[in-house]
Parts: structure tokens; C-alpha cells; sequence
């Protein structure tokens, strides 16, 4: 089963290197998807996926489900995208 990576940007320049790590890191078992939120998304899904996910802040990474802790805090970090299993076989 892939591991599901969501990136949710505002398709800024601040955002596009978090979104080029995540897709470097990421591995044959991983399947990346970029939402970005400044073009909208089919029948508004990722506006409801941000609220289910209670992102606050851009960028922010979510792996099966679960909005990673530093995207809740601080800067995305290479780390706790490889705790979450982002790159792992």
C-alpha cells in the first residue's frame, strides 16, 4: 500500500522548495499530491481538506491523514518527513 503525501501550498515562492523536498525524498512506495490552494480545486475539496486537516499555515504536509507536527508550529523539516516514512521502501 502507498504511503499518501499531501502538500498543501499557496503556490508561492516560499512553498515551492518545501514542495520540491517532499517530491525528492519521496520513494517508489509514496504518492504525492500538491494542492495548490490559490487555484481552486475540483468542487472546492482541498478548501474542505484543510479544514479537516486544521492547517493554518503554508505549506503544510499531511502523510496518511495526519497533519505532520512541524507544519503545525514551525517550518517543514527534512527529519519529521522522514519519521513520517516519506522516502522509506
Amino acid at each position: 500500500m502507498k504511503r499518501k503525501i499531501e502538500i498543501f501550498t499557496a503556490g508561492c515562492p516560499t512553498c515551492e522548495p518545501v514542495v520540491e523536498k517532499v517530491k525528492g525524498l519521496a520513494c517508489e512506495n509514496c504518492e504525492v499530491i500538491v494542492y495548490n490552494l490559490n487555484e481552486r480545486c475540483e468542487a472546492e475539496s482541498c478548501t474542505a481538506l484543510v479544514k479537516k486537516y486544521g492547517i493554518n499555515r503554508m505549506p503544510a504536509v499531511v502523510v496518511d491523514g495526519k497533519l505532520l507536527e512541524c507544519c503545525k508550529t514551525s517550518a517543514v523539516d527534512e527529519e519529521v518527513l522522514r519519521a513520517a516514512g516519506i522516502g522509506k521502501r
